[in-house]
């Protein structure tokens, strides 16, 4: 159950656009005269005062830390008892749908039914939120994998359930100790477990999509697997960097056309990671 208690203590006031979803696309003059597309928002603002904080700081997150705890805590000796990562993934979906159900943000699906989830694909997401993870588990029908960052081990019960549900630890910092789990990720992707990968790695700080990280796609274009662009909209405004305070709101997860791997190696890494950022940006700025 990765990446949701990494947010810190709300320390100023929040920047973020007190704004609904929407479908509308924005730009924005850089300096130098030339516009650039900006994180959707909404042309009517809503309003997040003080009854909305206290809501969240009162209910929605003692409620997520108690489900985090509960269910953390119950899935180590739950998992002894058969497939171990298949019955921890259960438990982060069961995990997952509760926090959605309480912070009152409903998820509408688009793109999903058009592919094959049968099939094995890197999906390629972008990152704004701690709650991206269980908008994710709760509406990926699917068992999958998730490459996180080393830093996650050390938070209590979340590293302890990364571990031992096969999720793919990756040092950012010296990519080369993570060898071992690199080569575990391509034999689990020619196996047939999808995988998530956040290819900014790590969360955005003002809602855009940013630089992707070098080699992001290698475990895609090593497997010769599809890579599939996926959206989520909303998330940014809902619960971003540096607070407590979860904003409820509507939200998207839009998942785009799979995007093939064939014929790229090692040298065209930049060439496919750039097309996939572009479909992402596509879908995310649409």
């Amino acid at each position: 159950m990765p990446e949701l208690n990494t947010s810190v203590r709300e320390n100023a006031p929040s920047k973020t656009p007190e704004t609904p979803l929407t479908h509308d696309v924005e730009h924005a003059a850089d300096g130098k005269g030339a516009l650039h597309r900006v994180a959707p928002r909404s042309v009517e603002p809503r309003k997040h005062g003080w009854g909305s904080r206290l809501r969240s700081y009162f209910i929605f997150d003692p409620l997520i830390w108690t489900y985090t705890v509960v269910l953390g805590f119950t899935s180590i000796p739950a998992s002894w008892f058969g497939n171990r990562e298949r019955i921890l993934h259960n438990f982060a979906r069961v995990w997952t749908k509760c926090i959605m159900a309480t912070i009152l943000s409903p998820v509408k699906v688009t793109g999903l039914d058009k592919i094959d989830t049968s099939k094995t694909y890197v999906y390629a997401v972008t990152h704004a939120s701690a709650l991206d993870i269980p908008v994710l588990y709760a509406n990926l029908p699917f068992q999958f994998r998730i490459v996180f960052k080393k830093e996650l081990l050390s938070y209590p019960l979340i590293g302890g359930h990364l571990k031992r549900s096969g999720q793919v630890c990756i040092n950012q910092q010296t990519p080369t100790r993570s060898i071992a789990d690199i080569r575990s990720a391509v034999k689990s992707l020619k196996a047939g477990m999808p995988l998530v990968i956040f290819p900014e790695g790590g969360r955005t700080p003002d809602g855009e999509i940013k630089p992707f990280l070098p080699g992001a796609f290698y475990l895609a274009i090593k497997a010769q697997v599809d890579i599939v662009p996926v959206a989520l909209v909303g998330t940014f405004e809902l619960l971003p960097m540096n607070t407590y305070h979860i904003k409820s709101r509507p939200l998207e997860m839009r998942v785009g056309e799979p995007i093939s791997t064939a014929g790229y190696g090692a040298r065209e890494m930049e060439q496919l990671s750039a097309k996939v950022k572009k479909a992402m940006e596509d879908l995310y700025y649409s």
